[in-house]
């Protein structure tokens, strides 16, 4: 029967290399950074959309 040695790292008991883990944690990063300027963007075509009077919200009494 083997032992595991405590003197293992996290990632590497799961399975994966610190570099895979690095990597993964990279893209989970880049995706949220990528998601806030999805957010930002629809945000100001919404903005745009409002001042000239296209989009969803036309506005009449202005």
């Amino acid at each position: 029967m083997q032992v595991s040695s405590s003197t293992n790292a996290p990632a590497q008991q799961e399975g994966k290399s610190p570099m895979q883990k690095a990597t993964e944690v990279q893209s989970q990063q880049v995706l949220k950074i990528l998601e806030g300027l999805d957010e930002q963007s629809k945000q100001t075509q919404q903005i745009n959309a409002q001042k000239t009077g296209m989009g969803n919200n036309v506005n009449l009494l202005g």
